[in-house]
């Protein structure tokens, strides 16, 4: 599942990645405990929903928008992470070479 808000929102160099402006995305990298399987070695969360403060339902909209965007560019859409009471909203998706990514 994507990572929330909350467990990055301090994160700092060198996990993280930040416009000098503040304009553009944050790429942050984590460790995950399982071994990969397969040829994709870096995971990105693309944040396309706004901050933490945005309503969640905006956030949604915003995340789905970006999935369209994506999907008419060639990315598949694998699964959605979302359970019902989280305020979290991410789509997984894969690009057309089978590397996969989160939009959230």
């Amino acid at each position: 599942m994507g990572v929330a808000e909350e467990e990055i929102r301090d994160v700092t160099s060198p996990e993280s990645i930040d416009d000098p402006n503040g304009e553009g995305p944050r790429i942050w990298f984590h460790k995950v405990p399982e071994a990969k399987t397969g040829k994709n070695r870096l995971h990105f969360d693309i944040r396309a929903s706004g901050s933490h403060e945005t309503p969640l339902a905006t956030r949604k909209d915003r995340v789905e928008n970006e999935v369209a965007r994506l999907l008419d560019l060639g990315a598949a859409r694998r699964e959605t992470l979302y359970e019902e009471g989280d305020n979290h909203y991410a789509v997984a998706m894969a690009d057309p070479e089978g590397n996969e990514f989160d939009v959230n």
